[in-house]
Order: C-alpha cells, then sequence, then structure tokens
C-alpha cells in the first residue's frame, strides 16, 4: 500500500485537524480550523490505495453493509492516539472516506468555554435536552462534555444511542452504557423504544433522524427521562418548528402541547474560526423553556422566542446573534467571520454599531 492510513490519522491529529477527506487522485485533505487544506506532502491517494485502506479498517459485516448500501458509517481507532467517526460513500465509481477526529479524553464544559447553565442543564431529573447546529459543529463534543459532567457529579444510570459511538465513557459516579447502531442495535427507534426496560435515568440519542424517534424521545421525556439529542436545525424557532413539521397536520397541536411541558432547553451552536490564533470558538444560543417559551410554543408564536431569549440574560438565554456579537467585542473572531455564521446579519450590524462597527 503507498500510503500508510495510521501514519496520515497521526498527522492529522499533530496539525490539529478536525477532518480527514481521502478521494481518489488527490492527495490527502485536512479540515483545519473549518477550513480545507491539501495535504502536498503525502501522495496522492490511487484507486488501490482506497481499496487497500478500505479493506484495512473495516470488519466483514461493515463491507458487506456497504456493497449493500454503498453508504457506511463506522469508527475507527489508533490505540494511543484518538478514535475516528468513518463515512464512507461511493463517488463516480470509487470509495470517498472522511474521518472526523474524535479524542480519547472527553473536554470538559470549561475545556470547551461552554456556557456554564451547561451544568445546571444536565443535573436535570427530567424533561428533553437539544443541541442543535449544522455538521460539524461540535454537537456530539457538547452532548458528551456534559454526560461528563454528569459522570462527575451524580449517580445515574445513562444509556446513550450513537451512530457511530464517538467518545467512551467510563463509568466514574454513572453507569453508562453505549449502543452503536449496526452492532448493537437496529435503528434508533428501536433501541430508544426498549430504552426503558433498562431503567435509565438519563438518555442520549445521537440525532432525532425521524418522526418515530422524535416521538418516542419526547415519550420517554413525559414518563419521566431526562433525554438529550441532536438536531441539524440552526436557532432555537427552527428546531421547534422541525419537530412540529414532522408530523400530520392532524397531529401537530397535540405535539405542540407536549413538546411545551417536557422541553427544558435548546442549544443551537456554530463554530467560528478565532481571529488571533488557531482553533475555533462556540457561539452558542440558549433558550431555557420558561413558562413564556412554553406559552409561545403552545400558541405557534415560535418566531417570537428570539425575543424571549434576548430579553432572558438572568435566566441564562441568549441569541445566536448575542453570543457572535460578543465574541466579536472581545476579539476572539473576526466581524467577517461572524456575519458568516449568523442567520441575521444585518441584525447583527446594527447591534456592533453603538460600540464602534466600524473599527472592524
Amino acid at each position: 500500500m503507498a500510503i500508510d492510513i495510521d501514519t496520515i490519522l497521526k498527522a492529522m491529529v499533530e496539525r490539529r485537524a478536525s477532518d480527514l477527506h481521502l478521494k481518489v487522485y488527490n492527495p490527502p485533505v485536512f479540515r483545519i480550523d473549518g477550513k480545507i487544506t491539501p495535504q502536498s506532502d503525502f501522495a496522492m491517494v490511487t484507486p488501490p490505495d482506497m481499496e487497500a485502506v478500505f479493506e484495512q479498517i473495516t470488519k466483514p459485516e461493515q463491507k458487506t453493509a456497504f456493497a449493500r448500501d454503498l453508504e457506511l458509517d463506522f469508527a475507527y481507532g489508533v490505540p494511543g492516539l484518538a478514535r475516528f467517526r468513518v463515512n464512507v460513500m461511493q463517488q463516480r465509481g470509487s470509495k470517498g472516506l472522511c474521518f472526523r477526529l474524535v479524542l480519547f479524553k472527553i473536554p470538559t464544559i470549561d475545556e470547551l468555554h461552554l456556557p456554564q447553565i451547561c451544568k445546571e442543564l444536565i443535573m436535570r431529573p427530567r424533561g428533553l435536552i437539544l443541541v442543535t447546529g449544522p455538521t460539524g459543529s461540535g454537537k456530539s463534543t457538547t452532548l458528551a462534555a456534559m454526560v461528563d459532567y454528569l459522570n462527575d457529579n451524580k449517580e445515574k444510570s445513562v444509556l446513550t444511542i450513537e451512530d457511530p459511538i464517538e467518545f467512551l465513557h467510563k463509568d466514574k459516579k454513572c453507569i453508562i452504557s453505549q449502543r452503536d447502531l449496526g452492532d448493537d442495535t437496529r435503528s434508533f427507534a428501536m433501541a430508544l423504544g426498549h430504552a426503558l426496560r433498562h431503567n435509565p435515568d438519563v438518555i442520549v440519542v445521537g440525532e432525532m433522524r425521524d418522526l418515530e424517534t422524535i416521538g418516542i424521545a419526547i415519550k420517554a421525556a413525559e414518563t419521566g427521562h431526562l433525554v438529550l439529542s441532536t438536531l441539524h436545525t440552526t436557532d432555537a424557532s427552527q428546531t421547534v418548528d422541525r419537530i412540529i413539521d414532522s408530523y400530520p397536520p392532524d397531529q401537530q397541536h397535540q405535539i405542540r402541547l407536549q413538546l411545551s411541558q417536557v422541553l427544558e432547553a435548546i442549544l443551537s451552536q456554530a463554530l467560528c474560526r478565532r481571529a488571533t490564533e488557531k482553533g475555533r470558538a462556540a457561539a452558542i444560543e440558549i433558550m431555557i423553556a420558561n413558562a413564556a417559551v412554553r406559552n409561545l410554543i403552545r400558541d405557534e408564536k415560535t418566531f417570537e422566542l428570539a425575543s424571549i431569549m434576548q430579553l432572558g440574560s438572568k435566566e441564562g438565554m441568549q441569541t445566536l446573534n448575542q453570543a457572535l456579537s460578543d465574541l466579536v467585542k472581545k476579539g476572539q473572531v473576526t466581524l467577517e467571520e461572524a456575519l458568516s455564521k449568523s442567520s441575521n446579519p444585518k441584525q447583527l450590524k446594527t447591534m456592533l454599531q453603538p460600540v464602534g462597527a466600524g473599527q472592524y
């Protein structure tokens, strides 16, 4: 084999890349601080290289699954280095591989500079907490850090259902069972449906992908469990609407009522390239489900949720634009980078104007 995948993955970790892309007739490509960066010091990947890497990192049943579906997600670990979430796809007659870095050590809430409200939320006895954002925004890392904080501070039974398992949790104060989609269970919905018999206090669902999974997650939260999950949405109001719109029109009133009762918080995050150093900073919108938020969800007024968040700083709330504005004011990210992450750039510019937006 002309390329050694473990050597490339070692370089990926050393260069602080979040992702590795392998495509035939191209050199390996790293994503560093969100930017695609070809690695010309490695040889171009040939079709035989790609097949050899695929053979090396997959089990027989994974090879069979890929031959059937032409899609595959799984985890791959290099002892002493890190674990990686791997996606394989077929493109133009050849395989394409993408590796997402997952460190062995779970970063803490403080190390990630996450809002301190995360510590309070994970200690809640029941309800639904959602972490949302685009692909690559760190949702799984945030969930893992919150579960690790719980593991350090309270005796609970935790069950995670993931595709694939990313961070490996060791039992500390909690007992944590982790199920891998494919190896340990056939679907999120099936695993979640049987989860309650395993007597968990906390259930972590890697992603609420379909109506069945959403429905069972809400039911689990209704029956006294704390449920954490993710969605690929960009803000709190869009998250609520996405859940409601997943249901047929004749069921939407009922699900609005249920969601308003079980929802505890929505954290919507975006990662921004830092202005003066390597790495990225997280901008996080925080919506806590207080009485006003629950009323707006019930009354189909999700468009007013942003106003509640803007005025809810004493409860730990903030909009994404408020979070971005704070990062710009502190000099941690540039205005240009913040605007690229904002869903309302015009409003963000206005928010920064009083502090001298002209200097950015």
